[in-house]
């Protein structure tokens, strides 16, 4: 009777409750001629972050492609993560640099990083990005 009660548990918590696995795929080409000076390097490092808490759950990533959550409710953040850090990235390179309104930029050596923290009620997935920005000519 127990383990039938125990299962019934999990399949509710596993049915009802959050999900969100988030992987970066996304693969752009830009083709750049090194001998020609048409770009700049006009910010090294920049970085941007975003976490996402969850009550009752397991996180996990596998380095920097990837990052995932099971759990019964979130309860900060918005599981967004990658979209998030991105634009955290982008926001601190404005408070740095000036807007981005009218510049040809790009991120170059994009570097993810993934972070998960488990305790036994709460777990904690956290995604940092760092890259170079240049401006095209």
């Amino acid at each position: 009777m127990k383990i039938k009660i125990l299962l019934a548990l999990c399949l509710i918590v596993f049915l009802s409750g959050c999900f969100n696995s988030g992987a970066f795929l996304s693969h752009n080409q830009t083709q750049v001629e090194l001998s020609e000076s048409n770009y700049e390097i006009i910010a090294t490092n920049m970085s941007g972050e975003a976490k996402a808490g969850y009550i009752l759950g397991l996180s996990w990533s596998l380095g920097g492609a990837a990052t995932g959550t099971i759990a019964l409710a979130r309860v900060t953040g918005s599981g967004l993560l990658y979209k998030e850090a991105l634009e955290n990235l982008w926001m601190n390179y404005e408070r740095d640099y000036g807007s981005v309104k009218g510049k040809k930029l790009a991120l170059v050596n994009v570097r993810y990083d993934c972070e998960s923290f488990n305790l036994v009620l709460y777990t904690e997935c956290k995604v940092s990005v760092r890259a170079d920005i240049v401006e095209f000519k």
